[in-house]
C-alpha cells in the first residue's frame, strides 16, 4: 500500500509540490541503491580507455537493481530508441510489475568518457516521477540556462542573450558581471558563447562532459558556478531539471534540430513545438525522486572507491521535490554487490 511522505512534509519548503501518493517513501532509498549498483559496476573501468564497456556494466547493472523493485515503471529517458538500445530503452517496462506506476529518466553512466580517461564527475543517475510527470525528450541536443536558487522568477531567459543573462544575475547578485562565474560544455559549438562571456570577463568553467553535474552545480554555493549555458543532450535536460525541482532553481531548455531525422524523432515522441522554451516544470513536474552515486571524483560527489579487503566505497545523493529534503548516503560494503 503506497503512503505519503509524511515525516518529510512537515517541513516541505513554501512552493513545493504536494507529496505524491504514488510515489512511496520507501522509493527514496530504494533509488540510491539502483544508482550505487550502476557506479560500482562502471567504477571497473575506470581509466581504462574503454568507453563501451563501462557503459554496458552501468546499464547491466541498472537494470538488474530496476528488475528487483516493487515497481511497474516505464523509461522515458534511457539508452535511445528501442531499436538502437538492447536495455533500458525508451519505453521499456522495468521493475516486478508489482507497485506503484511511475516514470523514469536514467542514465545508467553519465560520462562514458570521462570514466574512460578516469576524469571528474562520472555518475549514475536517475529520477521518477508519477506518470506523464517527465518530459520524453529525444535525443537531441538542447540548448541550455540554469542559474540557482534565491532569485526573482523569469530572472533569466532563453530569448534574452547569454550577455543580458549575466548582466540580470549580476545585477541581482549585487556583484559586477566580470564576477560572474558561468559553467560551459568545452564543444567547438560553444566558441562564438564563450567569446561573448570572455569579453565581459567572465570566467568561465570549462568540462569535457557531464553536463548534469554542470547543471547542478549552480545551486551549490562551494562551486562558485553562478550560472549554465550552452546546448548539451536534451535527455541530461530532463535529468537536470528534475534535481534543480527539488533543490530549487531555474532552467530553461530549447530543443536544438540538425536535420530532419531528428525531427522526426521528436514528432514520435509527440513533440509537435519544436521551437518551444521549456520551463523547469514542462520539464519534471509534480512530485519528483533524483538520485545520483558518483563514479569519478567530482563537485557534486565523490567517485567509488575500490579499498584493501575488497570493500568498496560510495557517495550518493538522493532529493524529493516535496519535502525538499537532500540526503547525502555514504556506502561501504564487502565486494561487489550481488547483482553484479
Amino acid at each position: 500500500m503506497d503512503r505519503p511522505d509524511t515525516d518529510d512534509s512537515l517541513s516541505a519548503p513554501p512552493g513545493a509540490p504536494p507529496v505524491s501518493p504514488v510515489l512511496d517513501r520507501v522509493l527514496v532509498l530504494e533509488m540510491v541503491r539502483v544508482t550505487e549498483y550502476a557506479a560500482i559496476a562502471a567504477s571497473r573501468w575506470v581509466g581504462r580507455g574503454d568507453e563501451k564497456s563501462a557503459d554496458q556494466a552501468a546499464v547491466s547493472a541498472m537494470r538488474n537493481a530496476l528488475n528487483r523493485l516493487d515497481i511497474r515503471g516505464k523509461v522515458v529517458i534511457g539508452e535511445g530508441e528501442r531499436d538502437e538500445a538492447p536495455m533500458l530503452y525508451i519505453g521499456e517496462q522495468v521493475g516486478t510489475g508489482q507497485g506503484p506506476a511511475i516514470d523514469i529518466a536514467l542514465d545508467p553512466l553519465e560520462g562514458t568518457t570521462i570514466t574512460a580517461k578516469a576524469g571528474p564527475n562520472a555518475m549514475a543517475v536517475l529520477a521518477v516521477a508519477e506518470q506523464g510527470g517527465l518530459l520524453q525528450a529525444p535525443d537531441v541536443y538542447m540548448e541550455k540556462l540554469a542559474i540557482g536558487p534565491g532569485y526573482p522568477p523569469g530572472l533569466v531567459s532563453l530569448e534574452k542573450s547569454p550577455s543580458e543573462n549575466v548582466c540580470a544575475l549580476a545585477d541581482a547578485k549585487g556583484v559586477k558581471p566580470a564576477d560572474i562565474i558561468a559553467c560551459v560544455l568545452d564543444r567547438p559549438r560553444h566558441e562564438g558563447l564563450i567569446r561573448e562571456l570572455r569579453a565581459l570577463g567572465c570566467g568561465i568553467h570549462l568540462i569535457g562532459d557531464g553536463d548534469v553535474a554542470g547543471v547542478i552545480a549552480v545551486t551549490d554555493p562551494d562551486t562558485t558556478i553562478d550560472i549554465y549555458l550552452g546546448q548539451g543532450g536534451a535527455p541530461e535536460g530532463v535529468l537536470a531539471a528534475a534535481a534543480l525541482r527539488c533543490v530549487g532553481g531555474q532552467f530553461q531548455g530549447r530543443l536544438v534540430f540538425r536535420n530532419e531525422e531528428e525531427t522526426a524523432r521528436a514528432r514520435r515522441l509527440g513533440i509537435t513545438e519544436l521551437d518551444r522554451i521549456y520551463d523547469l516544470e514542462d520539464l519534471a513536474r509534480g512530485d519528483v525522486i533524483f538520485a545520483a552515486t558518483g563514479v569519478t571524483n567530482g563537485s557534486l560527489l565523490e567517485g567509488v572507491k575500490r579499498l584493501a579487503n575488497g570493500r568498496i566505497t560510495t557517495e550518493s545523493v538522493v532529493m524529493r521535490a516535496s519535502s525538499g529534503t537532500i540526503r547525502w548516503v555514504f556506502g561501504d560494503r564487502r565486494g561487489d554487490p550481488p547483482l553484479l
